[in-house]
């Protein structure tokens, strides 16, 4: 069972695979036999599941279901431009309990030991009212006739994943008519999760999860560009985080720029060069920009520029080494 392609990569937004092996609800529950029988509520619920995601998952959200564990799924959502999580990945295990649809589905967000949200935490923790794991009014909380797992992604992309997600604090909740006067912390908090969502990039591009590795290297191969342009775009104040143009272009009005956002972009964008070119994004054009940010002043230090001279003769030289492999190899051939 498939269905709908993204054009960009060939991947079917949704499909049912074998391999579960790194999920991190693998280890069955006690009272798991409602799921291996055909005719039990559970199965059948879990098979509606499967139609409706099928049928209305978007153009952002990708989900895979496995064969023989129907009480498991793994989703990632592509982080929306227009937020600081643009163009980033967002992994979630889900799993579902032996009295589904009594109880909400248990939610994982791959954290990589960083947290990206308020409600997201690094131990991997989903708060969230849907889910019944965040204090929520009534009409806001899991709904066993009709709440479905594609709620609950949808939710996620647009409640927790947005614009301003440092307003997604239970303080700023209590506070909300001192909003005005929080804009400077969520800014703030803004160039916070756009460098943390740099630094999930590189470890998903090293640690892809199952089912998902050719998805995880086509994806920032294809926004190498965009991700990049942000990066000088943000460092050199054209632009505020989270709003860079579609196509990774800033303006050219000056925004204030904290040092702690400079510093971390100046230590990451070398290692996103390096991932990307490893991860076939076009090496010429990469290597460019690289020239063309330290005359921006993106690298600001001797240090940090002798670092990406070093960080790039690397890149390059590995590059060749698997060219000159090919060919020899297609010698021999």
């Amino acid at each position: 069972m498939a269905a709908g392609t993204d054009n960009n990569n060939n991947m079917e937004r949704f499909d049912v695979v074998s391999d579960d092996a790194d999920h991190y609800f693998l280890v069955p529950v006690v009272d798991s036999r409602g799921f291996s029988r055909v005719g039990s509520n559970v199965y059948k619920r879990i098979m509606r599941e499967w139609k409706i995601l099928a049928r209305g998952l978007p153009d952002s959200i990708y989900v895979r279901v496995y064969e023989k564990r129907i009480d498991l799924l793994r989703a990632t959502i592509v982080g929306a431009a227009g937020t600081p999580y643009h163009d980033g990945l967002f992994f979630f295990d889900i799993a579902f309990p032996p009295d589904y649809p009594a109880s909400p589905p248990d939610v994982h967000f791959r954290s990589y030991g960083f947290s990206v949200n308020p409600n997201l935490y690094s131990n991997g923790q989903v708060c969230l009212s849907l889910i019944n794991t965040w204090i929520g009014r009534r009409n806001e909380r899991w709904d066993p006739s009709r709440s479905t797992v594609l709620q609950l992604l949808l939710s996620i992309q647009a409640l927790v994943l947005n614009d301003k997600p440092f307003f997604n604090d239970f303080w700023s909740e209590i506070f909300l008519l001192g909003r005005v006067f929080l804009e400077k912390r969520s800014q703030a908090y803004n160039e916070a999760v756009f460098a943390l969502n740099c630094r999930t990039m590189l470890c998903q591009l090293r640690r892809p999860p199952r089912n998902f590795q050719t998805f995880v290297v086509a994806h920032f191969r294809d926004r190498a560009h965009a991700i990049l342009s942000a990066c000088a775009d943000y460092a050199n104040g054209r632009v505020r985080v989270g709003h860079c143009g579609e196509d990774g272009e800033g303006s050219k009005s000056k925004v204030k720029v904290s040092a702690k956002l400079r510093d971390s972009l100046v230590m990451l964008y070398p290692k996103l060069v390096e991932a990307f070119v490893l991860s076939g994004a076009v090496l010429g054009s990469d290597e460019e920009r690289l020239r063309m940010e330290k005359r921006n002043g993106l690298c600001r230090s001797n240090v940090a520029m002798r670092k990406y001279r070093v960080i790039m003769t690397k890149v390059i030289g590995r590059i060749r080494k698997v060219y000159t492999s090919t060919l020899k190899t297609g010698d021999k051939s």
